[in-house]
């Protein structure tokens, strides 16, 4: 969340980071609660004033030997009213801070004010689109054509927007994800973890998950636990209401989960093959940092994500995220977008954001400064990359005339020796 005494300080700032966005937001009704609480504060503490000094008048009273009875009523009277406005402004600070939980993140200078998409900017291209002597397929035809992926199956299975991987097509994304985990492990430096799959309440509200996007969340029957909807939930809060050394940072993981999400706001878009699921695996990078680093770590984070696709040689291109397009946490968001020639469209296979400390404070997580003082950190995340997006990468950008699929030279040692799976 953002800093309440920022909030309560320069309102004006706020208001122009929710236009920006094009965010709606009740701005004057909070302001109206921070009035009511600020005046609450002011009766409460003018009333337990008189209650002191009432008490010391019935207690000299008492000792020069009289019964100030009026005055012992009139303490009960005030003792209840004390009572009444310290409930009215509990509930007044319980509706400021439900209130500030569902503010977004304030954009960084340097994200490009925006209205949606087609206002992000797109940073650099990375490799060369492929060239074929035929018109290549999207990777849903291919996938059923060589039996490695199977949808009627698995909407027979459990429903629409759900996949199964068969044979090769199965392994193709095991391998995959090892290949990933191996190299953010081995060459960048990552921390491998496996963390539950399911989080509580106060784990998905210390990310940004909750209050605001419980609608989008599966959350178990009888249980107040959610499936993730990305591995950033859980490894994030490994150290919700921790305090870090400054020495330590910055920390980074690595994390393979599978990620659930309803898609609520999704229908008819990008229903077909992989792209939209309720269920998907992806690794994911997070990164514990110090303020003044954190950019500096987003930028490295970048390229760490960008370099899987490097290896697999597989075009791309990198979109910096308008206002208007940021997630709700995120204070500055890069997407890696891939290019599907089946589809003839670029496909985000990760974002790569700095939440700054928006979501330290909500999960409380410091650090030590070597001077002694705490201070939030800065928390960053990214994928590296989406499985089933990658998959569906390779396939369409590796597909041959005769409806194989070649596996890119990093992939093979996890093949188990197949450099191709052959056409139906």
């Amino acid at each position: 969340m953002i800093d309440p005494k920022l909030i309560r300080e320069n309102i004006g700032l706020v208001k122009e980071s929710l236009e920006k966005r094009g965010a709606s937001f009740d701005i004057e009704r909070l302001m109206g609660v921070e009035e009511k609480r600020r005046r609450l504060i002011q009766e409460t503490e003018k009333i337990k004033s008189e209650k002191n000094l009432l008490s010391n008048e019935i207690a000299k009273l008492k000792k020069a030997g009289s019964n100030p009875v009026e005055k012992i009523e009139h303490l009960r009277t005030v003792g209840k009213n004390i009572e009444e406005m310290e409930l009215s402004l509990k509930a007044t600070e319980k509706e400021w801070e439900d209130m500030i939980l569902v503010i977004p993140n304030i954009p960084h200078d340097t994200v490009p004010v925006g209205a949606g998409d087609e206002d992000n900017q797109v940073v650099r291209f990375s490799g060369e689109k492929p060239h074929f002597d035929f018109d290549p397929l999207a990777h849903w035809d291919i996938g059923e054509k060589l039996d490695i992926l199977d949808f009627k199956r698995a909407a027979k299975i459990t429903g629409s927007r759900f996949t199964l991987y068969k044979g090769c097509g199965a392994l193709l994304e095991r391998a995959l994800i090892n290949f990933m985990l191996d190299i953010h492990t081995t060459k960048h430096g990552y921390t491998e973890v496996l963390p539950p799959f399911m989080v509580n309440r106060e784990t998905m509200t210390g990310t940004g998950q909750l209050p605001k996007f419980e609608e989008e969340l599966f959350r178990l029957d009888g249980l107040d636990y959610f499936l993730i909807p990305t591995a950033e939930v859980p490894v994030t809060n490994i150290y919700a209401d921790e305090i870090l050394r400054e020495d330590e940072l910055p920390l980074k993981y690595v994390a393979c989960t599978p990620c659930f999400r309803k898609e609520a706001g999704a229908h008819g878009k990008d229903t077909r093959g992989l792209t939209r699921q309720h269920q998907f695996n992806k690794v994911e990078l997070v990164k514990f940092t110090s303020p003044e680093s954190s950019y500096d770590e987003l930028e490295g984070l970048l390229l760490d994500a960008e370099d899987i696709l490097k290896r697999l040689n597989i075009h791309y291109r990198v979109s910096l995220l308008c206002t208007g397009d940021l997630g709700f946490s995120s204070a500055k968001t890069y997407d890696i977008e891939v290019w599907l020639p089946g589809q003839n469209i670029y496909r985000e296979i990760s974002s790569c954001s700095n939440f700054e400390n928006f979501q330290a404070r909500r999960a409380r997580i410091r650090y030590r400064r070597q001077g002694g003082k705490t201070d939030f950190v800065h928390t960053l995340n990214g994928s590296g990359l989406a499985a089933g997006r990658t998959v569906m990468a390779v396939m369409e950008n590796y597909q041959t005339k005769d409806g194989g699929i070649i596996v890119p030279e990093a992939l093979r040692p996890y093949m188990q020796g197949i450099t191709k799976i052959p056409g139906a």
